[in-house]
């Protein structure tokens, strides 16, 4: 029987797939120190990121059942 591969925990928390194959993932710096912050840096962090396309192997292989 073959065995079932596991997920990383830290990527299955921080990482999505998208319907077309490319990873998601928060905007790192944006949850404390917000009176240093300019209100343009701040509304930056509210978006979501794509991934590079150099980092992408990794993180998939990472989830190995969250492909689309």
């Amino acid at each position: 029987m073959k065995q079932k591969m596991k997920t990383k925990s830290a990527a299955k928390k921080r990482f999505r797939i998208s319907k077309n194959g490319k990873v998601k993932y928060a905007h790192a710096f944006g949850s404390h120190n917000f009176l240093q912050k300019s209100k343009n840096r701040k509304r930056k962090y509210r978006k979501g990121c794509i991934a590079d396309s150099t980092n992408v192997v990794e993180m998939i292989r990472m989830l190995p059942y969250g492909r689309p």
